[in-house]
Protein backbone atom coordinates (compact mmCIF):
# COMPACT_ATOMS: atom_id res chain seq x y z
CA UNK A 1 0.00 0.00 0.00
CA UNK A 2 1.57 3.37 -0.66
CA UNK A 3 -0.16 6.94 -0.68
CA UNK A 4 -0.17 6.89 -4.53
CA UNK A 5 -2.49 3.93 -4.80
CA UNK A 6 -4.69 4.73 -2.25
CA UNK A 7 -5.98 7.85 -0.01
CA UNK A 8 -4.39 7.28 3.30
CA UNK A 9 -6.77 9.59 4.73
CA UNK A 10 -9.15 6.87 4.34
CA UNK A 11 -7.23 3.66 4.52
CA UNK A 12 -8.04 3.80 8.21
CA UNK A 13 -11.57 3.61 8.39
CA UNK A 14 -13.74 1.72 10.62
CA UNK A 15 -10.47 0.43 12.93
CA UNK A 16 -9.69 1.33 16.22
CA UNK A 17 -6.78 0.14 18.99
CA UNK A 18 -4.27 -2.03 17.53
CA UNK A 19 -5.48 -2.43 14.96
CA UNK A 20 -5.65 0.86 13.56
CA UNK A 21 -2.13 1.28 14.90
CA UNK A 22 -1.37 -1.75 12.69
CA UNK A 23 -2.65 0.01 9.76
CA UNK A 24 -1.47 3.19 10.22
CA UNK A 25 2.33 1.53 10.09
CA UNK A 26 0.97 -0.43 7.17
CA UNK A 27 0.30 2.92 5.59
CA UNK A 28 3.52 5.11 6.44
CA UNK A 29 5.82 2.25 5.78
CA UNK A 30 6.37 3.28 1.80
CA UNK A 31 7.04 7.00 2.15
CA UNK A 32 8.08 7.43 5.85
CA UNK A 33 8.61 5.41 9.27
CA UNK A 34 6.01 4.11 12.29
CA UNK A 35 7.66 4.12 15.41
CA UNK A 36 6.13 3.20 19.13
CA UNK A 37 7.72 5.56 21.39
CA UNK A 38 7.85 3.69 25.09
CA UNK A 39 4.43 2.37 26.00
CA UNK A 40 1.99 4.74 25.15
CA UNK A 41 3.09 6.67 22.41
CA UNK A 42 3.75 6.56 19.05
CA UNK A 43 4.99 8.69 15.30
CA UNK A 44 3.87 7.95 11.89
CA UNK A 45 6.14 9.97 9.56
CA UNK A 46 5.25 10.46 5.57
CA UNK A 47 8.02 12.43 3.65
CA UNK A 48 6.81 13.77 0.63
CA UNK A 49 8.03 17.69 0.44
CA UNK A 50 10.19 21.02 2.48
CA UNK A 51 7.14 21.51 3.97
CA UNK A 52 5.81 19.36 7.12
CA UNK A 53 2.60 19.80 9.63
CA UNK A 54 3.64 17.92 13.02
CA UNK A 55 0.08 17.06 14.83
CA UNK A 56 -0.27 15.95 18.47
CA UNK A 57 -3.43 13.75 19.29
CA UNK A 58 -4.92 10.37 21.39
CA UNK A 59 -5.59 7.82 18.65
CA UNK A 60 -8.74 7.35 20.56
CA UNK A 61 -9.67 10.85 20.03
CA UNK A 62 -8.61 10.57 16.37
CA UNK A 63 -10.88 7.68 15.73
CA UNK A 64 -13.79 9.01 17.63
CA UNK A 65 -13.82 12.75 15.94
CA UNK A 66 -13.03 10.98 12.20
CA UNK A 67 -14.77 8.33 10.19
CA UNK A 68 -12.10 7.98 8.33
CA UNK A 69 -9.87 7.50 11.52
CA UNK A 70 -7.20 10.06 10.27
CA UNK A 71 -5.09 12.17 12.55
CA UNK A 72 -5.56 16.32 12.37
CA UNK A 73 -3.38 17.55 9.50
CA UNK A 74 -3.36 14.53 7.04
CA UNK A 75 -6.17 15.28 4.91
CA UNK A 76 -4.59 18.86 4.10
CA UNK A 77 -0.94 17.12 4.19
CA UNK A 78 -2.65 15.17 0.79
CA UNK A 79 -4.04 17.47 -0.60
CA UNK A 80 -0.53 19.57 -0.87
CA UNK A 81 1.63 16.84 -1.09
CA UNK A 82 3.02 17.84 2.07
CA UNK A 83 5.00 15.96 4.90
CA UNK A 84 3.08 14.62 8.20
CA UNK A 85 4.40 13.80 11.70
CA UNK A 86 1.60 12.56 13.55
CA UNK A 87 2.39 12.33 17.63
CA UNK A 88 -0.24 9.48 19.07
CA UNK A 89 -0.94 8.69 22.32
CA UNK A 90 -2.91 6.13 24.06
CA UNK A 91 -5.12 7.93 25.78
CA UNK A 92 -4.66 11.37 27.21
CA UNK A 93 -1.46 11.35 28.49
CA UNK A 94 -0.16 15.42 27.49
CA UNK A 95 2.71 13.96 26.19
CA UNK A 96 4.35 13.97 28.66
CA UNK A 97 6.87 11.25 29.10
CA UNK A 98 10.81 10.80 28.82
CA UNK A 99 10.34 8.40 25.79
CA UNK A 100 8.56 11.28 24.13
CA UNK A 101 11.33 13.43 25.17
CA UNK A 102 14.06 11.06 23.61
CA UNK A 103 12.64 10.71 20.38
CA UNK A 104 12.35 14.85 19.60
CA UNK A 105 15.97 14.38 21.01
CA UNK A 106 17.21 12.24 18.61
CA UNK A 107 15.30 14.02 15.72
CA UNK A 108 17.11 17.20 16.49
CA UNK A 109 20.60 15.33 17.09
CA UNK A 110 19.67 13.71 13.10
CA UNK A 111 18.73 17.41 11.90
CA UNK A 112 15.21 16.21 10.86
CA UNK A 113 13.70 19.73 11.27
CA UNK A 114 16.58 21.29 9.34
CA UNK A 115 15.18 19.10 6.29
CA UNK A 116 12.43 21.59 5.81
CA UNK A 117 11.86 24.64 4.94
CA UNK A 118 8.48 25.38 6.93
CA UNK A 119 7.26 23.56 9.71
CA UNK A 120 3.74 23.76 11.32
CA UNK A 121 3.10 22.30 14.84
CA UNK A 122 -0.62 21.77 15.74
CA UNK A 123 -2.90 20.85 18.56
CA UNK A 124 -6.40 20.75 20.61
CA UNK A 125 -6.59 21.14 24.23
CA UNK A 126 -4.06 18.53 25.30
CA UNK A 127 -2.28 18.19 22.06
CA UNK A 128 -2.21 21.80 21.49
CA UNK A 129 0.09 21.59 24.94
CA UNK A 130 2.28 19.81 23.21
CA UNK A 131 2.18 21.35 20.18
CA UNK A 132 3.60 24.40 21.81
CA UNK A 133 5.91 22.10 24.38
CA UNK A 134 7.44 20.77 21.87
CA UNK A 135 7.79 23.47 19.17
CA UNK A 136 10.86 24.04 20.16
CA UNK A 137 12.73 21.82 18.44
CA UNK A 138 12.32 23.65 15.22
CA UNK A 139 13.20 26.91 15.64
CA UNK A 140 10.96 29.85 13.77
CA UNK A 141 8.16 26.88 13.18
CA UNK A 142 4.50 28.13 13.24
CA UNK A 143 2.12 26.86 15.96
CA UNK A 144 -1.55 26.38 15.65
CA UNK A 145 -2.85 25.92 19.05
CA UNK A 146 -6.36 25.55 20.19
CA UNK A 147 -7.54 25.94 23.63
CA UNK A 148 -3.96 24.68 25.03
CA UNK A 149 -2.99 24.62 28.14
CA UNK A 150 0.16 26.03 29.52
CA UNK A 151 0.36 23.68 32.29
CA UNK A 152 -0.90 21.76 34.54
CA UNK A 153 1.53 21.87 37.19
CA UNK A 154 -0.08 22.48 40.70
CA UNK A 155 2.37 25.30 41.57
CA UNK A 156 1.13 27.29 38.70
CA UNK A 157 -2.52 25.84 37.68
CA UNK A 158 -3.62 24.56 41.01
CA UNK A 159 -6.91 26.71 39.68
CA UNK A 160 -7.74 23.96 36.89
CA UNK A 161 -9.83 21.44 38.45
CA UNK A 162 -10.98 19.85 35.06
CA UNK A 163 -8.19 17.05 34.86
CA UNK A 164 -7.43 15.32 38.82
CA UNK A 165 -5.47 12.76 37.06
CA UNK A 166 -2.82 14.70 36.05
CA UNK A 167 -2.24 16.27 39.43
CA UNK A 168 1.01 13.52 39.44
CA UNK A 169 2.33 14.24 36.57
CA UNK A 170 5.30 16.30 36.10
CA UNK A 171 5.34 19.15 33.84
CA UNK A 172 8.23 20.99 35.64
CA UNK A 173 11.07 18.81 33.70
CA UNK A 174 11.70 19.30 30.17
CA UNK A 175 9.70 20.37 27.48
CA UNK A 176 7.24 21.13 30.53
CA UNK A 177 5.91 24.60 30.48
CA UNK A 178 4.86 25.46 27.41
CA UNK A 179 4.70 29.00 27.25
CA UNK A 180 8.36 29.11 27.81
CA UNK A 181 9.04 26.71 25.48
CA UNK A 182 7.69 28.72 22.20
CA UNK A 183 9.96 31.05 22.52
CA UNK A 184 12.04 30.05 19.86
CA UNK A 185 8.51 29.67 17.28
CA UNK A 186 8.26 32.08 14.90
CA UNK A 187 4.20 33.06 15.04
CA UNK A 188 1.85 31.14 17.50
CA UNK A 189 -1.70 31.36 16.93
CA UNK A 190 -3.89 31.02 20.04
CA UNK A 191 -7.70 29.96 19.28
CA UNK A 192 -9.72 29.89 22.74
CA UNK A 193 -13.52 30.75 23.49
CA UNK A 194 -13.11 33.30 26.36
CA UNK A 195 -16.05 32.46 27.87
CA UNK A 196 -14.93 29.38 28.79
CA UNK A 197 -12.91 30.53 32.13
CA UNK A 198 -10.30 28.09 32.25
CA UNK A 199 -9.05 27.90 28.60
CA UNK A 200 -8.95 32.05 29.43
CA UNK A 201 -7.03 31.60 31.68
CA UNK A 202 -4.46 28.90 30.68
CA UNK A 203 -4.56 31.33 27.00
CA UNK A 204 -3.67 34.61 29.18
CA UNK A 205 -0.27 32.68 30.12
CA UNK A 206 0.84 32.59 26.41
CA UNK A 207 1.97 36.02 26.29
CA UNK A 208 4.83 37.00 24.25
CA UNK A 209 5.15 39.79 20.68
CA UNK A 210 4.95 36.46 18.55
CA UNK A 211 1.71 35.05 20.20
CA UNK A 212 -1.43 36.28 18.68
CA UNK A 213 -4.73 35.43 20.08
CA UNK A 214 -8.25 35.07 18.41
CA UNK A 215 -10.96 35.07 20.58
CA UNK A 216 -13.72 32.57 19.16
CA UNK A 217 -16.74 32.86 21.39
CA UNK A 218 -20.11 31.00 21.73
CA UNK A 219 -17.65 27.49 20.66
CA UNK A 220 -18.78 25.65 23.46
CA UNK A 221 -15.92 23.12 25.35
CA UNK A 222 -14.45 21.61 22.40
CA UNK A 223 -13.25 23.96 19.78
CA UNK A 224 -11.46 21.65 17.81
CA UNK A 225 -14.90 19.24 17.08
CA UNK A 226 -17.37 22.74 16.11
CA UNK A 227 -14.30 23.91 14.03
CA UNK A 228 -13.93 21.03 12.01
CA UNK A 229 -17.78 20.37 11.55
CA UNK A 230 -17.76 24.49 9.98
CA UNK A 231 -14.59 22.79 7.74
CA UNK A 232 -12.12 25.09 9.35
CA UNK A 233 -9.68 23.05 10.65
CA UNK A 234 -7.77 22.23 7.51
CA UNK A 235 -8.01 26.52 5.64
CA UNK A 236 -6.61 27.19 9.04
CA UNK A 237 -3.21 24.62 8.74
CA UNK A 238 -3.56 25.24 5.13
CA UNK A 239 -2.82 29.01 5.60
CA UNK A 240 -0.05 28.37 8.39
CA UNK A 241 1.59 25.75 6.06
CA UNK A 242 2.31 28.41 3.44
CA UNK A 243 2.55 31.29 5.90
CA UNK A 244 -0.24 33.27 5.16
CA UNK A 245 -1.85 32.34 8.28
CA UNK A 246 -2.56 36.15 10.14
CA UNK A 247 -5.76 37.61 12.48
CA UNK A 248 -7.22 38.57 8.86
CA UNK A 249 -7.36 35.44 7.67
CA UNK A 250 -8.12 33.45 10.82
CA UNK A 251 -11.53 35.73 11.19
CA UNK A 252 -12.43 35.26 7.02
CA UNK A 253 -12.22 31.43 7.42
CA UNK A 254 -14.10 31.49 10.66
CA UNK A 255 -17.01 33.84 9.05
CA UNK A 256 -18.90 30.56 7.85
CA UNK A 257 -20.06 30.67 11.88
CA UNK A 258 -22.80 32.82 9.92
CA UNK A 259 -24.32 29.88 7.89
CA UNK A 260 -23.61 27.33 11.34
CA UNK A 261 -27.23 26.72 12.83
CA UNK A 262 -25.46 25.71 16.38
CA UNK A 263 -23.59 29.37 16.51
CA UNK A 264 -26.49 31.03 15.94
CA UNK A 265 -28.37 29.19 18.37
CA UNK A 266 -26.03 29.68 21.07
CA UNK A 267 -26.08 33.55 19.96
CA UNK A 268 -29.60 33.78 20.36
CA UNK A 269 -29.61 31.91 23.81
CA UNK A 270 -27.02 34.35 24.97
CA UNK A 271 -29.38 37.23 24.21
CA UNK A 272 -32.24 35.14 26.10
CA UNK A 273 -29.47 35.21 29.30
CA UNK A 274 -29.22 38.89 28.32
CA UNK A 275 -32.87 39.73 28.07
CA UNK A 276 -32.16 41.47 24.56
CA UNK A 277 -35.35 40.38 22.34
CA UNK A 278 -34.62 43.23 20.07
CA UNK A 279 -30.88 41.76 19.22
CA UNK A 280 -32.05 38.32 19.32
CA UNK A 281 -34.56 38.75 16.67
CA UNK A 282 -32.15 40.53 14.45
CA UNK A 283 -29.98 37.75 14.91
CA UNK A 284 -32.58 35.34 14.02
CA UNK A 285 -33.95 37.53 11.14
CA UNK A 286 -30.43 37.15 9.23
CA UNK A 287 -29.42 34.09 9.75
CA UNK A 288 -33.60 33.19 8.08
CA UNK A 289 -32.39 35.63 4.82
CA UNK A 290 -29.41 33.30 4.56
CA UNK A 291 -31.22 29.83 4.67
CA UNK A 292 -32.00 29.31 8.55
CA UNK A 293 -35.34 26.94 8.83
CA UNK A 294 -38.59 26.65 10.55
CA UNK A 295 -37.03 26.56 14.18
CA UNK A 296 -35.82 30.12 13.74
CA UNK A 297 -38.94 31.25 11.48
CA UNK A 298 -40.89 30.13 14.47
CA UNK A 299 -38.62 32.04 17.10
CA UNK A 300 -38.96 35.63 14.95
CA UNK A 301 -42.81 34.86 15.37
CA UNK A 302 -42.64 34.58 18.77
CA UNK A 303 -40.40 37.52 19.04
CA UNK A 304 -42.44 39.92 16.94
CA UNK A 305 -46.34 38.23 18.27
CA UNK A 306 -44.23 39.23 22.01
CA UNK A 307 -43.62 43.28 20.87
CA UNK A 308 -40.82 43.13 18.95
CA UNK A 309 -40.99 45.06 16.00
CA UNK A 310 -37.62 45.09 13.40
CA UNK A 311 -36.76 47.87 10.96
CA UNK A 312 -37.87 46.49 6.95
CA UNK A 313 -35.16 45.51 4.75
CA UNK A 314 -34.39 45.41 1.10
CA UNK A 315 -35.07 41.55 0.06
CA UNK A 316 -32.14 39.74 -0.16
CA UNK A 317 -30.30 39.74 -3.75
Amino acid sequence: MTVTDEDYAKALAGLKGEAWLDALDEVVEALGHFEPIGPNHSAAFIDQSPTLIVSFDSHQNICRRDENCAPAGWPTAEANGWSHLALISDGDTWFRDPYVYGYFDRLVDDGFFEDFDRVVFYGAGMGAYAAAAYSVVSPGATVVALQPQATLAADKAHWDSRFPKMRRTDFSSRYGYAPDMIEGAGDVFVLHDPMEAFDAMHASLFDAPYVHHHRVRLMARDLEAELRLMDCIEPLLEEAAEGALTARSIAEILRVRRNYARYIRRMMGRMQDEDRPFREAMICRNFIRRGGGPRFRKRLEDLEAGGVRLPTMEPAE
